[in-house]
């Protein structure tokens, strides 16, 4: 029986290719939909956007936090794919019980190609998979040029930042930004430690929380010399085919 390890160093078997895939991470359901696998998909989170009308094409079973187990056991799917990050260890170890779960933990771009390669495996879809990582190496395998210090924030009470060990934080210095949070993972600042770091840019992402133009004027108060800009979090945090798009995004900031 065929036998894969996932990024977490697991080991699933599949006796052959899936034909019916819950994805529980949003970047990656849109990737499954660029293999060519959109037939296969029976079951996507609330917040799988992309592409536009494949919610309603598919069962929703929850979020990527509270997924509902009941609801996918009534799918009864022969693969489920997921990542540390974005989804909760009980909930996952739980599915891990009945059916093959393949996790992805990604940092870095490589991580973020070995997954899209790997799915491709999983799904016997290698061919469409390099394609897509070609796509995305043409767009990213480039020096972007220096912007300058920037402090990239993703919730807005409290202030919650994008530090080191991150997909983020290597997608800014990809994009040509220093990151001043030199903290592991996501920690909460207050507002005078804000200040006080004077970043030349201040980024303000479209997700998870949803800044919009009126929070500039707020932080521009503050921070009158930086330049303060609403991001698209998708270009940032989503690791897979979505990828091919954030080179010439990253190129217009």
């Amino acid at each position: 029986m065929p036998q894969f390890k996932d990024q977490l160093q697991r080991t699933i078997f599949l006796p052959n290719p899936p034909k019916r895939i819950v994805s529980l991470v949003p970047s990656q359901t849109e990737l499954l939909v660029d293999l060519g696998l959109g037939d296969r998909i029976v079951g996507v989170t609330k917040f799988c956007v992309h592409p536009k009308g494949l919610k309603k094409e598919k069962t929703v079973i929850g979020g990527t936090k509270n997924f509902r187990i009941d609801r996918i056991d009534s799918l009864q799917p022969d693969l489920i794919i997921g990542n540390k990050e974005e989804n909760y260890k009980e909930g996952i170890e739980r599915l891990s019980e009945k059916y093959p779960i393949w996790m992805s933990d990604i940092f870095t771009l490589e991580d973020a190609y070995r997954m899209i390669l790997s799915i491709g495996e999983l799904t016997d879809t290698v061919p469409r998979a390099n394609q897509i990582i070609s796509q995305i190496k043409n767009e990213l395998e480039k020096e972007f040029r220096f912007k300058g210090s920037a402090v990239y924030l993703i919730w807005k009470d409290p202030l919650i930042v994008v530090g080191s060990n991150t997909f983020i934080d290597s997608m800014l210095k990809k994009a040509g930004f220093q990151n001043l949070i030199d903290q592991v993972r996501y920690p909460e600042i207050d507002l005078e430690e804000l200040v006080h770091m004077n970043p030349d840019y201040l980024l303000l992402s479209s997700e998870p929380f949803p800044f919009k133009e009126k929070h500039i004027s707020f932080f521009q108060e503050k921070l009158p010399n930086a330049k303060i800009r609403i991001v698209d979090g998708e270009m940032f945090s989503w690791y897979g085919s979505r990828l091919v798009f954030a080179g010439k995004y990253f190129s217009t900031l």
